[in-house]
């Protein structure tokens, strides 16, 4: 079983690493705009003007939220299509797929501020302890609350941000 686990959390992971580096590039157009003059000069002099690294790593983490809640959607849905496998074989299709989720979370996380990297290291628990329990057993029925409180605190943490 453990062996199995390791495997598909193996193949999951080399998944989420392939596909974390395929957002797609800005075009030219939109590095070539230079910003408008009212734009600089909005701030009155004297002002606190976040820094650059500030203003990167909020948008960092305002994309980890988004990229994160996308997951968590997808995932749900291909849980939901590797459910209809039914038992006996269904089961691993859907420890698989939790594992996958968990790790897409954990890479989309990684830019991400405190508060929204500690919740989705949340999700990213309940998820592989969700595909543990699928792996376990062809008839599991585990319970999903922990996962919905885990995905409330990334709301929390993402409408904070």
């Amino acid at each position: 079983m453990n062996r199995t686990r390791l495997v598909l959390t193996g193949m999951a992971v080399a998944a989420a690493i392939a596909t974390s580096g395929c957002d797609p590039q800005p075009t030219s157009e939109d590095t070539a705009t230079p910003p408008s003059p009212s734009a600089s000069s909005a701030a009155p002099t004297g002002a606190a003007t976040p820094t650059a690294s500030t203003a990167a790593i909020d948008a960092a983490t305002v994309k980890a939220c988004t990229d994160i809640k996308k997951d968590i959607k997808d995932n749900a849905a291909k849980i939901t299509k590797a459910e209809k496998i039914g038992p006996p074989a269904g089961h691993f299709a859907v420890s698989a797929q939790w594992a996958a989720g968990s790790v897409a979370i954990l890479a989309h996380s990684m830019s991400a501020n405190e508060a929204v990297t500690a919740a989705s290291e949340k999700i990213q628990d309940e998820m592989m302890s969700l595909s543990d329990a699928y792996n376990k057993s062809a008839d599991a029925k585990p319970s999903k609350k922990a996962l919905e409180a885990a995905i409330k605190e990334l709301d929390t943490a993402c409408s904070a941000a």
